[in-house]
């Protein structure tokens, strides 16, 4: 709903006297110009700068956007920006409050707007995922039509949460987490403007590396975690905010690690090798101190993925599967939810059965090729498909396994010089144990001889 007098009234004394309002509220970019991140949907003739009215002469005005992207990441911020800066009608409705009724009243209200005063009408919806379909279906007409501008918000993936027919007639613009220096740009400038801290307080580079873990890439969450740890600061008397006064303030203990330096790779290595050695325990602690710590859950997934094939192989074929499902749900749901994906994975590779014996065999393949043990490909195993093939006798002598009853060959595969070569030593752990019965079983039919 549009704004009544008491609301307007209330908004004027806030923009008269801000000091009242949180400081993520404060500090609210004015123009776009001072928006921290998603610099890739700023770009000169992008449909949110048109929005705002740069360059959105002539007979193409406009399209409707749906916002995606984690809470955090300024989709709300953007929206605010284009209520002040733009020259047509700002509405804002929520969809936790607002329903059909509410939608309606404001699409009445901008064709009468438009049709009256000839002023455009942009409708800022946000949450749209929790409209149901036929909510949804009711500003289909006005956003085709162009009666509203629609400025849709969204944290869950809109090709699941957002009709087709909605989907359609916007664009997707989709939001990225915001960088640690993108945030900490942020907190800079939140200590020194006048709508911020004004100086007041200072924050030390270990204090700021904290809230930057803490934060998440929300920059709602470390400009309110700076706004009370600033407060804290200030009633003990303190000129900047120490670590501790941060870590009282946030009930967050300050974690040892640098995501670029060697607590990284050092509490990588030990979850990979605690995941190694079985101890499923000690794998969810050193997993828990780099999902605590903000480390990119995708590189998590990718130590995940080499762990199950290098440590354990085919002793559990499963346990790459589950890896890669992990890899894949983390892509697309994130921090905080991929924390469970990834203790499902850890717990699940912490637990199977082991065996290196898929690394070692492809270790001692490439060691012999860069010895030079390589060999012609033998003449049957060559391509025979094309003319002249068989005069230079190519494919000559091949045996197809699939015409024998067992389904197996006996001829040469690998090069002469390497004809009796074992690469792949399975062993009897888990599963394995039936491909070692498998190799033994082949070799013998393929009249290799044992070494």
């Amino acid at each position: 709903m549009e704004p009544d007098l008491f609301t307007a009234a209330a908004e004027e004394r806030q923009e008269r006297d801000p000091s009242g309002s949180p400081l993520a509220v404060r500090m609210r970019p004015r123009t776009l110009d001072e928006v921290v991140g998603q610099q890739h949907l700023l770009k000169p003739g992008s449909p949110l700068r048109r929005l705002v009215g740069e360059g959105a002469g002539g007979p193409a005005g406009p399209s409707s956007v749906i916002l995606w992207g984690p809470p955090g990441t300024g989709k709300t911020t953007l929206a605010y920006v284009v209520s002040k800066a733009t020259n047509k009608r700002f509405v804002e409705l929520s969809a936790i409050t607002a329903g059909v009724k509410e939608v309606r009243a404001v699409i009445d209200s901008a064709r009468r707007a438009t049709g009256g005063f000839g002023k455009e009408t942009v409708l800022f919806l946000d949450e749209i995922h929790r409209f149901s379909k036929a909510q949804q279906d009711s500003l289909l007409p006005a956003v085709e039509n162009r009666w509203i501008t629609l400025i849709a918000a969204t944290t869950e993936n809109p090709y699941f949460s957002v009709i087709s027919p909605l989907l359609s007639r916007s664009l997707l613009l989709t939001l990225e987490p915001l960088t640690d220096d993108d945030l900490r740009a942020l907190l800079r400038r939140a200590l020194s403007d006048e709508r911020g801290l004004k100086d007041a307080v200072t924050l030390p580079e270990d204090s700021e590396n904290h809230l930057l873990r803490i934060a998440g890439g929300d920059a709602r969450r470390a400009l309110t975690a700076l706004e009370a740890a600033a407060g804290a600061a200030l009633d003990k008397g303190e000129p900047g905010i120490t670590l501790q006064t941060l870590e009282e303030t946030v009930d967050r203990a300050a974690v040892t690690y640098d995501r670029d330096g060697d607590q990284h790779y050092d509490v990588a290595s030990a979850l990979i090798k605690s995941i190694r050695g079985s101890d499923v325990d000690a794998a969810l602690h050193y997993l828990a101190r780099m999902i605590d710590a903000g480390e990119d859950p995708r590189f998590i997934a990718r130590r995940l993925m080499i762990s199950a094939s290098e440590d354990i192989g085919l002793a559990d074929p499963n346990a790459l599967p589950i890896a890669v499902a992990a890899a894949q749900a983390v892509a697309m749901i994130g921090f905080p939810e991929a924390a469970l994906t990834l203790s499902h994975a850890t717990i699940a590779l912490a637990l199977a059965p082991k065996s290196n014996a898929a690394t070692m065999a492809i270790g001692a393949a490439m060691e012999d090729v860069r010895k030079g043990h390589a060999g012609p490909v033998p003449m049957h195993l060559r391509d025979g498909h094309y003319k002249g093939a068989a005069k230079l006798g190519h494919a000559q002598g091949y045996v197809y396994p699939h015409d024998l009853p067992e389904g197996i060959a006996e001829q040469r595969y690998a090069p002469e010089e390497l004809k009796d070569r074992e690469y792949y030593e399975p062993t009897r752990h888990g599963a394995e144990a039936r491909y070692a019965d498998a190799v033994e079983w082949t070799r013998q039919h393929l009249g290799r001889k044992r070494s």
